[in-house]
């Protein structure tokens, strides 16, 4: 069984070891420096060892994993990267889209992505992230489900209306800073995240699977969309990132990883990112190793990585940097810093970097014993698939022939929080007006309300003729009788209402 896969080629091949892949890595590079090729390189590499592959398509640019490749135009690259089994071929993959128009539908419940994510996602400040870790409490605490943002602004409203009993809990719960909440989940549907928060949720083993000829399937996260709303496309891919840590049982060293996840565009994970979320994610990073799973994070510069997590990516591929002010070529040096250099060549790693062609890059990566190789300048593979955009017919094909597309084509709704709620309000409603049922004074009939009418009527024909003005034994009478019939006809009115409402 093959230990390593070849992707590059410098004074000598280039290999990933396969155990050693879980020790995580990055690929950087300024734009048009080549970065997407090693994505897709590694791509193939990894399929064709077995191992499944995440990866976001911002530009459109790697669905064509999916149609051959040819060697039209590649012979300088095959020769300087002495690629003799160069065979062109296409790669299986699975198309997925958070919005669920252009692949199978990507779907998490709000509960699975967590007051954590969704405060990053919905912009929220220090208070109002309080707010709405109260509100997921309290949801648990009801065994109320929140699975998409019906659940969650009907579960908003409810903690506002009950913010003085809550209060005794959690202490003081603003409700104007419910009320930005609220606004904000406005503005998230209107990005489209209503499609994205529902059900069927993913199921992480479908990211884990290999074809019938043994390779591993590359899934694609179709994001040309999703990506022109930049913290919504981090939070999905958080989202799905913290599935993964959460769903996978501990499986310490294998011989390969059961997945490797790739973040594209990573600098946008970490832009105002609150240090708790950033501790969450190198939480996560850390312990994830043993969970068999690779995490490669590709960006422009690897200083928009924070250093608690950069330090834990031990599989090194930079492509050039260009520098021309002082901040930059601080930034150049920084990063030749980061790789093993062999102390018996005098490389200027800095140099190096800032003088890389296209297609090329310094390189380190782990040894079987896990030490890191030394760095060495090299070029990549040219890719087995198709270079450019994925052909519009065969992209459909695949997709509609997709065998995960019947499981979660259609949303579902079960019941929730919403429904959960407002059954409640209407059995509040119920017993309130059965309670004001079992308290209500008698009202008179029908026959009592006439015997008084008679009564008032025949003491009127005695008194005829009377032209007294001042208040008699009978003006008192009269008042007192038509008082008492007022109130009795009044409160068979009001019962009559009420009754009617009830129905």
């Amino acid at each position: 069984m093959e230990t390593q896969i070849k992707f590059a080629y410098g004074t000598q091949p280039v290999y990933l070891t396969l155990n050693q892949l879980n020790r995580h890595g990055v690929i950087a590079g300024a734009t048009g420096t080549g970065k997407t090729i090693t994505l897709k390189v590694m791509a193939e590499q990894l399929s064709l060892a077995g191992v499944p592959v995440f990866l976001s398509d911002i530009k459109g640019d790697l669905a064509s994993l999916a149609e051959p490749g040819n060697r039209e135009g590649l012979e300088e690259r095959l020769e300087k990267t002495h690629y003799s089994d160069f065979e062109p071929r296409s790669f299986p993959i699975e198309v997925w889209d958070a919005f669920g128009e252009q692949g199978v539908p990507l779907r998490v419940t709000v509960s699975e992505m967590g007051p954590i994510l969704l405060a990053k996602l919905l912009g929220l400040n220090e208070t109002q992230t309080g707010v709405l870790n109260v509100v997921f409490t309290v949801a648990d605490e009801k065994g109320l489900l929140l699975i998409d943002l019906t659940d969650l602004r009907a579960m908003l409203n409810y903690v506002a209306e009950h913010t003085k009993e809550l209060g005794t809990t959690f202490g003081t719960i603003s409700k104007a800073s419910i009320g930005v909440i609220l606004r904000s989940i406005v503005v998230l549907e209107k990005q489209g995240a209503s499609h994205f928060f529902s059900e069927p949720s993913l199921e992480i083993q479908d990211f884990m699977r290999v074809d019938n000829e043994g390779l591993g399937v590359i899934n694609i996260l179709n994001a040309s969309q999703l990506y022109q709303s930049p913290t919504l496309y981090a939070t999905v891919l958080l989202a799905l990132f913290g599935e993964i840590f959460d769903s996978l049982p501990e499986v310490g060293d294998l011989d390969k990883p059961k997945l490797v996840f790739f973040f594209d565009e990573a600098h946008v994970l970490f832009e105002d990112t609150p240090k708790v979320l950033v501790d969450k994610i190198e939480l996560m990073v850390r312990l994830i190793r043993s969970k068999g799973v690779g995490v490669y994070f590709v960006t422009q510069n690897p200083v928009d990585i924070p250093d608690e997590i950069g330090s834990q990516l031990a599989n090194r591929i930079q492509h050039g940097l260009r520098a021309f002010t002082p901040k930059e070529l601080k930034v150049v040096k920084a990063v030749s810093q980061t790789f093993r250099q062999n102390p018996d060549e005098a490389v200027d790693l800095e140099q190096v970097i800032q003088e890389l062609a296209t297609g090329q890059a310094v390189v380190s990566t782990l040894n079987e014993d896990g030490t890191p190789s030394f760095a060495q300048a090299a070029y990549i593979y040219p890719p087995l698939s198709k270079m450019g955009e994925v052909d519009p017919q065969v992209l459909l094909k695949i997709i509609n022939q997709s065998s995960l597309l019947e499981k979660y084509a259609e949303s579902v709704d079960r019941e929730s929080a919403h429904e959960q709620l407002n059954q409640a309000m209407a059995t509040t409603q119920e017993e309130m007006i059965g309670e004001a049922d079992a308290t209500q004074v008698d009202h008179p009939s029908e026959e009592r309300i006439r015997e008084l009418e008679a009564e008032l009527a025949k003491q009127i024909k005695k008194s005829q003729g009377s032209s007294r003005r001042t208040d008699t034994n009978f003006d008192r009478f009269t008042k007192n009788m038509m008082s008492q019939v007022g109130r009795e006809i009044g409160r068979a009115i009001t019962r009559s209402i009420t009754g009617m409402f009830k129905k």
